[in-house]
């Protein structure tokens, strides 16, 4: 690579629930993109800042491509395709863990339509491999597409191989000065941090449908004259009653545990004490109504 400073875009694809926003929030150093055994977890193009002597790459955090179900499904993964067409250097991540499958092989195919974009396989989550199957795993993906600029085998949790992944990603990004400053990691506001730290809490331990039919709205965010306290006013929002009823829990038992969870996290970013309420509110057929997608900013 020669001495020239470049920087570009770069996003990662694959099924929902390979690894794309853990391995976002490792390159960049910091928790930028939610994470959760939840498919579909991610919704919304999140931009995470690496900085680097030799440039800046700019990583987009999408939904994983998935077959849609409803109007929100289907907006996701219109974003995806929207990001894949503006994007240098496309990462395609299959785990270690799994063989490559049908949904893998289509998702390879499609790149035919993002002609513009390098692209590089990566095999995640080695660390839970054995040798044997990250071999098996590096030919099968390899024998997907004849135009990989780099197959890498990594481990987002154990750090192994992320600098052989960041240089390789540079070196293939266009010369250009950086384009953010470089003491940011993420463009994405305060609210929207916030209500994604909500939403991650909220994930945790629900079953079956209800992971989709959870949205978060920040309705305020104040800080208290008298004290380091900052007060934050929250809405999680849901499709049906019943479900108001699981996200509550008995005698608000399980609310609770959720605020106290995300509470963490937005004092970390805030950096004060933080008072969280948190109200549960029902918006019937969410995903599949377009008024109510457009208020939850879809």
């Amino acid at each position: 690579m020669t001495d020239e400073n470049r920087s570009g875009f770069a996003t990662f694809v694959g099924r929902p629930n390979v690894g794309k926003s853990t391995l976002t929030n490792a390159l960049v150093g910091e928790k930028i993109a939610i994470t959760s055994e939840k498919p579909q977890t991610t919704r919304r193009a999140i931009r995470g800042i690496v900085n680097r002597p030799s440039g800046q790459l700019v990583l987009v955090d999408t939904p994983g491509i998935h077959k849609p179900r409803t109007l929100l499904g289907e907006r996701l993964n219109d974003l995806v395709e929207q990001v894949l067409g503006d994007v240098d250097v496309i990462g395609f991540c299959v785990p270690a863990t799994e063989k490559v499958g049908p949904g893998d092989r289509r998702i390879a195919a499609s790149l035919d339509g993002y002609g513009r974009a390098k692209k590089i396989a990566i095999v995640t989550k080695t660390d839970a491999a054995d040798r044997d199957q990250i071999t098996e795993r590096l030919m099968e993906v390899d024998s997907l597409r004849e135009d990989w600029a780099a197959v890498i085998p990594l481990s987002a949790l154990t750090r192994v191989q992320l600098d052989v992944l960041t240089d390789e990603m540079l070196a293939l990004m266009p010369a250009g000065p950086a384009l953010y400053p470089d003491d940011i990691t993420t463009d994405e506001s305060t609210e929207d941090r916030i209500a994604e730290m909500i939403r991650e809490a909220a994930l945790e331990g629900v079953r079956d449908e209800l992971p989709h039919s959870i949205a978060v709205v920040v309705d305020d965010i104040a800080e208290r004259e008298d004290s380091d306290l900052t007060d934050v006013h929250a809405s999680i929002v849901v499709e049906r009653d019943s479900q108001k009823a699981i996200i509550i829990g008995r005698k608000g038992s399980r609310l609770k545990h959720v605020g106290a969870e995300a509470r963490t996290g937005i004092e970390e970013l805030l950096g004060t004490r933080v008072f969280l309420k948190l109200h549960v509110k029902v918006a019937k057929e969410w995903q599949r109504d377009p008024k109510q997608l457009g208020r939850l900013g879809f």
